[in-house]
């Protein structure tokens, strides 16, 4: 089964969920600058705004390409591109630059693996204290994994 990997920021913090496609049916349609309440993701209060993704094969969503199209751009900034070119071993920026990559459009569908979201409306509970645990225990197993092996 495909799994969504939700990224959501609150100012300079970020934690990340995983949740089952089939869970968040609701979202596929949605598109970047949307708004949706964090329900689904068991953040009772809380309402998200999408910000951004990438696909399967890790190629970013575009805000200002329409639908769910994945197609190669030629593109001069924004998402997908910094403009830097190596010369003799030392990056610089050109002016003017433009290249073609392959991008994303800025409807979630169901190719879409990553969601980046930012926190619009807090709930009764902090983030932190919802979320902080649950990422504090996944390091913890982790550790115990390595530890054993």
């Amino acid at each position: 089964m495909a799994v969504f990997k939700f990224v959501i920021s609150e100012g300079n913090k970020s934690y990340q969920i995983e949740k089952d496609q089939n869970d968040c049916i609701g979202l596929i349609g949605k598109k970047i600058g949307d708004k949706f309440s964090a329900d689904i993701l068991g953040l009772n209060g809380y309402e998200l705004e999408i910000k951004g993704g990438s696909d399967k094969d890790g190629f970013p969503m575009r805000s200002d390409i329409e639908g769910i199209v994945r197609k190669r751009f030629l593109i001069k900034e924004g998402v997908g591109f910094k403009g830097m070119k190596r010369i003799k071993k030392k990056r610089k920026y050109i002016e003017g630059m433009r290249k073609r990559k392959m991008l994303h459009g800025n409807t979630i569908s169901n190719t879409i693996v990553q969601i980046n979201c930012k926190v619009i409306k807090e709930g009764a509970q902090k983030l932190d204290d919802i979320l902080g645990k649950k990422e504090a225990a996944a390091k913890e197993e982790k550790k115990e994994e390595v530890k054993k092996e």
